[in-house]
């Protein structure tokens, strides 16, 4: 028997070669999720591990100190305050078990490139203190050319920094660390192994007093890294510097607990990244266990004389269905070890284009463990062989005199009665879970939305063969109009076997079910965004920072003196809590602040309760109609709130008005938040111009502000393109990770087309004796497969269009502006890419009915 599997894989090798390539896909999307992972993981595991080298023992401020009234006030002046000074760093030297101890300032740094675009990554913009030894170099950077940064004057960079930013030696390099352009003369250019500068950001060097004046205070430090003398126990040294630490304001953690927690960290980064492509390899292997089966039950139908032999001569049912997943294990191994391939040009491939999209991940090797390995070819050959069961249990059932007066039976009534009955109960619990979905709001019931989606989607599945007879019946209306003789034999074809033709569209379905989900869900939310855009915000430009940092208010006031800008409101902000503290009473909530006499100029405010000349009176705020409902406010009320800072106030709520995404929750006069600002800086600012938009006043804006390369200075089309970007690329994404489902969907039709004429080889010999001529043939062949590619993504785009609507309440739960609307063009595309697609499959299958020889076809068993 085994060796009638193998046969019977090499006389039918290009009948299996189609589903050898579904279940190739998928094995390779899986290993190559697996490799990049590996990679990605070991790489920057690497580089940390290289980065915390010389590291013993970790010395940090803690996020205590700032309770700390002159840290309070080091915060209002733009900088930090720590306990780590030179005296602890000289306790902590003259500790035993001590070979040096480095004391780094940390910062970040935006350097301006040629194009005064920031250099490097945002938060990944690195600044530190360069530390000379005795030799004048810093161990930690070694110099590549000139040297180290020696007053306030002098900056060095890294290598890969300064290629960035073009500047060589001696060049006058541009940066900013919260506020106006700064400059420094370049004097220095350095190596450095830093993870987060390798991946993409930048690194600045300065010594030691300029780093405290630009970061912290005279004398303070960010972290002091304790290097051991050799032999030193790494615990006992930790336990010994714990003790000379200031308590509660710095925390040691040993070089061991470091490198535990960045692994930790790493797996935690890669994993929502490997989950994801998971999931579609799981879709795209789910979607070709269709195909497997379908190809396994037509081989078997073509095969059953064969069967009925073996029977005859001895071969008990368990040997035949052993023999068919023989053959299934044997064709799954050969298609995984292929893909395993594959997938390993995937994963290098996908290592590649992210960095190329400004990902940076570390230099490393491409990692191949065993149990990605084994993971990869276990997943082809188990998909394989579950798929390829049902088939062979049908095979068993065969009896022998049946099969030998008869090529193929039709299947029981009985058993489709009892597949649409359990169709029909899961796809109406699929349903009713749907509707519960569409009547939920928060964006934590996720999870009952997927079990709902999933629901529906297996249920129709299995519902499809009684659904595709109207289906494929209506198509046929319109092949028959058409294409008369050829549309008719078509739609005869294709409802045939409603089970082959049900999983062939199935495979298609699934793809297009999730793709129309997702494009209605994206579609909409980014019309209900520039909805919220529109209706919220009346003013041409908002200006803010690409990290952050906040505006300077002094500087903010001279953007509304800049000749063209007709008005300017900042906005600054802080978080409040309501109630009196106790556990699980009262509720958070963010209140800005802004100038009430230009804010109606810049922003579109609907009142539903008040007015904003209410706001105006000493103490007043007004809240949006969700801010009033959460909190339980309403106009007139005096409510009592504590602020960031523990500063109890009481505020009078004046009016309510309609959700403006510019204004949040809640806002007033600055008076009311700048008291409770630890700084005092501006989040951004709302410009109106006096005429046209146009880039001179950007220039201006710029100009006023420093022309820092933090600035952020964009449009409402700039804006509405930055919104619609993040959702263009989820969109964008799912479209490349589903494509592959679809990919694997049209190997189906193609296959099943193939084995479908086949088995026609009699009847198309009849209808060529009889005058259809090979014109009418392959018109015959190309519309069954279009009727059955349209009948996937009908009902495909139907189910996602229901899913949509029904889980799109909790994409609304994020703005109100949300309503589902259908993106005909779109969907349009989707039906035109299912008729090329049925057009395409055939043209092999077609073509090879075409050439079959009349007499020959007529005299086929």
């Amino acid at each position: 028997m085994l060796r009638t599997a193998l046969r019977n894989v090499l006389a039918h090798k290009a009948r299996l070669m189609m589903t050898a390539l579904a279940v190739l896909l998928g094995v390779a999307f899986v290993a190559g999720t697996l490799i990049f992972s590996d990679s990605v993981g070991e790489a920057v595991k690497n580089a940390s591990a290289k980065n915390l080298k010389d590291v013993a023992v970790s010395v940090q401020a803690t996020d205590s100190a700032p309770d700390a009234p002159d840290a309070v006030d080091a915060e209002k002046d733009g900088k930090r305050a720590t306990a780590l000074d030179d005296k602890i760093a000289d306790r902590i030297r003259a500790l035993p078990g001590v070979a040096s101890v480095r004391a780094n300032v940390t910062g970040e740094a935006t350097l301006a490139g040629p194009d005064d675009q920031p250099v490097g990554n945002g938060w990944q913009n690195r600044a530190v203190n360069y530390q000379p030894g005795k030799d004048g170099k810093d161990s930690r950077y070694p110099l590549l050319q000139g040297r180290g940064p020696a007053d306030g004057g002098e900056i060095a960079l890294a290598e890969s920094t300064a290629k960035a930013a073009g500047v060589r030696l001696g060049d006058t390099v541009r940066f900013a660390t919260d506020g106006p352009v700064l400059k420094k003369k370049l004097v220095g250019i350095v190596a450095s192994d830093d993870p987060q500068v390798t991946a993409g950001g930048s690194l600045a060097l300065f010594d030691t007093a300029t780093a405290q004046r630009l970061y912290l205070h005279p004398g303070q430090f960010d972290e002091l890294v304790v290097a051991a003398a050799p032999g030193t126990d790494e615990r006992a040294l930790t336990a010994k510097v714990r003790e000379v630490l200031p308590k509660d304001r710095a925390e040691a953690t040993s070089g061991a607990e470091l490198a535990a927690e960045q692994s930790r960290m790493i797996a935690q980064q890669n994993s929502a990244l490997s989950k994801t492509l998971l999931t579609f390899a799981g879709i795209a292997l789910f979607v070709g266990v269709f195909i497997i089966a379908n190809t396994f039950t037509m081989l078997i139908s073509q095969r059953s004389r064969e069967i009925a032999l073996l029977r005859a001569v001895g071969a008990s049912r368990r040997q035949v269905v052993r023999s068919v997943l023989a053959e299934a294990a044997l064709l799954g191994l050969i298609s995984s070890v292929v893909g395993f391939a594959l997938g390993l040009g995937i994963a290098v491939g996908l290592r590649a284009v992210l960095d190329a999209n400004g990902a940076g991940f570390p230099d490393g090797p491409v990692v191949i463990s065993p149990s990605t390995v084994g993971a990869a070819l276990a997943v082809g050959v188990v998909v394989t062989v579950l798929a390829a069961w049902l088939p062979s249990r049908k095979a068993a059932k065969i009896a022998p005199v049946e099969a030998l007066s008869s090529v193929e039976a039709p299947p029981a009534m009985r058993s489709l009665v009892l597949r649409n009955t359990i169709g029909a109960v899961i796809t109406g619990l699929g349903v009713a879970v749907m509707f519960y979905v569409s009547t939920l709001k928060s964006g934590d019931d996720l999870p009952i939305a997927m079990l709902g989606s999933m629901l529906t989607l297996v249920g129709v599945i299995i519902l499809a063969p009684l659904l595709s007879r109207p289906l494929v019946s209506l198509a046929g209306l319109v092949t028959i109009r058409l294409f008369g003789v050829g549309g008719k034999l078509a739609k005869e074809n294709a409802l045939r076997n409603p089970r082959r033709t049900a999983a062939t569209g199935s495979a298609l379905m699934i793809g297009l079910t999730l793709i129309t989900g997702m494009t209605v869900v994206g579609h909409s939310a980014q019309l209900g965004m520039d909805k919220m855009a529109a209706n919220g915000l009346a003013a041409d430009y908002k200006v803010t920072t690409s990290t952050y940092v906040g505006l300077d208010p002094a500087l903010s006031k001279k953007v509304a003196k800049v000749p063209g800008v007709a008005a300017m409101a900042p906005l600054r902000g802080t978080g409040f809590s309501t109630g009196d503290g106790a556990p699980g009473e009262g509720g958070f909530g963010y209140l800005r602040g802004t100038d009430l006499t230009q804010i109606d100029k810049v922003a579109r405010l609907t009142f539903t309760h008040g007015s904003l000349d209410a706001v105006r009176a000493a103490g007043a705020i007004a809240v949006s109609e969700k801010g009033a409902k959460d909190h339980g406010w309403h106009v007139g009320d005096t409510v009592s709130v504590s602020f960031d800072e523990k500063k109890k106030t009481r505020l009078k709520v004046a009016a309510v008005y309609k959700e403006n995404e510019a204004l949040g929750e809640a806002f007033g006069d600055v008076s009311l938040v700048d008291p409770h600002l630890l700084r005092f800086k501006n989040e951004e600012l709302l410009v109106k111009a006096a005429g046209d938009p146009s880039p001179a006043l950007v220039k201006d804006i710029r100009h006023a502000l420093g022309d820092s390369p933090l600035l952020k200075v964009q449009s409402r089309e700039d804006l509405r393109k930055e919104n619609a970007g993040q959702i263009d690329t989820v969109v964008n994404m799912v479209y490349g990770l589903l494509g592959m489902a679809v990919i694997i969907a049209v190997v189906g039709v193609v296959n099943t087309l193939a084995m479908s004429v086949f088995e026609r080889t009699r009847e198309i010999g009849m209808l060529r004796a009889i005058g259809l001529a090979r014109s009418g043939i392959k018109q015959m062949v190309r519309l069954e497969s279009v009727v059955i590619s349209l009948f996937g993504a009908v009902l495909g785009m139907g189910v996602g269009i229901f899913l949509a609507w029904a889980g799109g309440s909790l994409v609304g739960s994020s703005f109100p502006t949300y309503e589902m609307v259908l993106p005909w063009g779109r969907l349009g595309l989707f039906l035109l890419i299912a008729l090329v697609v049925g057009v395409l499959a055939a043209l092999w299958p077609a073509r090879r009915a075409a050439r079959l020889n009349m007499l020959e076809a007529i005299g086929a068993q």
